[in-house]
């Protein structure tokens, strides 16, 4: 049976043959788990991993509600099919995944410490060593460290994010949407919601693109059936991928959920500390990226971004939703890499 919109159900998800090998095994080159913030409300356990060995560093900053594990098309690229080049960090935020989830109030300038800490633990401390991309509010976390330690940016990727959550629409279309985010749900309401919040309908009726670690991927882990699955289309991965997620009780609560939409709700910069971080970084180093067709952080919020923070880099993609990392990836890695040859050339200055 399909949903009202012709898609998979739940059920036929989970029955789907692919369904167990959603998330792929990639074995990391480091693990951890670091108790970050002590005196600042802590001990809080933030779990890591390190996947490559190279001298370029990179850091995937997590948004709302989600876990490291989503970043896998970018960890398997640059952590496994390229690990010699990049050393790739990913890691679940305060409040997600593996990682501890006090009830507190959480900040994205917290939040930014804690991934500060995390830095430092891994002596990841050099000028200018940092390559850094955040999506939505993880966004918001990457403007934080970058104000913290704006020499140490080599690359600042501001991805489907916003200064500041304003209002963009009517009040009673914002209001529902921000209800709806936290009303108890059917998995397939949940589902369909956030596949709607997320992604452009043309994407997710798609087939899915998506390329799968073979015995040829390094560090690549294959499932017992000797090979990783694909689905027919990009939605069924997609809900594959947010029901292996919502069916976690331990790593998805609702707890922690509301404390990171608290943060992301409550992120603000003002243009004079945008100013600041375009100065301190470099507007050369910084690139803007944000969707016509997001739902999540509408594309009002991308303009006024690049508008107050001029970056080098800044692009308004027409037609398309909030997650580039998935919606499209070979882009996103691309524009990502470019940065990455960009900022080369700039040296250390």
């Amino acid at each position: 049976m399909a949903t009202p919109t012709g898609r998979p159900t739940v059920a036929d998800i989970f029955a789907h043959p692919s369904y167990p090998d959603t998330v792929w095994n990639l074995t990391p080159t480091q693990s951890g788990q670091l108790p970050v913030a002590v005196g600042r409300g802590g001990p809080i356990k933030i779990d890591w991993e390190v996947h490559g060995k190279g001298d370029i560093k990179m850091i995937w900053i997590m948004g709302l509600g989600t876990i490291k594990s989503s970043w896998q098309r970018q960890t398997k690229r640059f952590g496994h099919d390229e690990g010699d080049k990049y050393s790739t960090l990913i890691y679940d935020n305060r409040g997600m995944g593996k990682s501890e989830k006090p009830l507190m109030r959480y900040s994205t300038s917290e939040m930014a410490k804690d991934l500060l800490e995390l830095l430092d633990h891994l002596g990841w401390t050099e000028e200018r060593q940092l390559h850094v991309s955040g999506i939505s509010m993880g966004g918001m976390i990457a403007q934080e460290l970058a104000y913290l330690v704006p020499t140490r940016i080599a690359c600042l990727n501001l991805i489907s994010t916003a200064a500041a959550i304003e209002n963009t629409t009517t009040f009673l279309e914002n209001m529902s949407t921000r209800v709806r985010m936290f009303i108890p749900k059917t998995l397939d309401q949940s589902v369909t919601d956030a596949a709607k919040m997320l992604f452009s309908d043309a994407w997710l009726d798609a087939p899915d693109d998506t390329v799968v670690p073979t015995s040829s991927t390094p560090g690549a882990v294959l499932p017992p059936s000797g090979k990783y699955g694909t689905f027919s289309t990009n939605y069924e991965r997609f809900a594959a991928q947010e029901l292996t997620k919502r069916t976690d009780v331990e790593g998805f609560t609702r707890k922690g959920f509301m404390m990171q939409a608290i943060a992301a709700g409550w992120h603000h910069k003002s243009a004079e500390q945008l100013r600041e971080i375009g100065d301190r970084v470099g507007r050369e180093r910084i690139m803007v990226l944000h969707g016509t067709r997001d739902n999540m952080i509408t594309v009002p919020h991308g303009r006024k971004l690049i508008e107050m923070l001029q970056p080098g880099t800044g692009v308004i993609r027409e037609g398309r939703g909030h997650v580039f990392m998935l919606e499209e990836w070979e882009w996103h890695d691309q524009m990502v890499v470019g940065m990455v040859e960009k900022v080369a050339k700039l040296g250390k200055d």
